[in-house]
């Protein structure tokens, strides 16, 4: 019988896409808390991106679907926990993350020492496409409430911002 690590694991959920920016996975956005192993059990620590994120629930079930059969065939349990604190930020994404972000047309956030929107400020958006920062928040919600929607006043291509949190 094979007895997998909390690495082997980890591996498993890097297989699994964020439903909302399929581009990435779990691991990438940071999701991912940690994985715990014991004899018996297999428990996988996840915190939301925000609190009411509806894709938790579909991520719960995404990982259960994968990582449930393995667990049974090595007699454990599985099981996702929800951990609220510390709280997300999109500091927690990873560079791989970020690149993948742009190249899949979405600008990627800044870091969270940015502290602009503080003061009633918008921050400096490039585009994704053509790389100008010459461009306009249209809408502070994109195709998701975790971006916001911009214009490039270069190459007048829209495209979302990931916010940062």
């Amino acid at each position: 019988m094979v007895t997998r690590s909390a690495d082997d694991w980890l591996a498993v959920l890097q297989q699994i896409p964020d439903p909302e920016i399929p581009v990435l996975n779990i691991v990438e956005m940071g999701i991912v808390r940690g994985v715990e192993c014991t004899d018996s059990a297999v428990l996988v620590k996840i915190t939301p991106t925000y609190m009411g994120c509806p894709a938790m629930d579909a991520i719960t079930d995404d990982i259960k679907a994968a990582l449930t059969p393995l667990a049974r065939e090595e007699n454990r349990t599985m099981t996702v926990e929800l951990v609220y604190a510390p709280a997300w930020t999109t500091d927690w994404l990873t560079v791989a993350a970020l690149d993948k972000l742009e190249a899949y047309g979405i600008a990627p956030p800044g870091k969270t020492t940015d502290k602009r929107a503080l003061n009633g400020e918008a921050p400096e958006v490039a585009c994704p496409k053509c790389k100008s920062a010459h461009t306009t928040l249209v809408s502070l919600f994109g195709s998701t409430a975790c971006k916001s929607h911009y214009r490039c006043n270069d190459c007048a291509e829209p495209f979302d911002h990931f916010k940062c949190i």
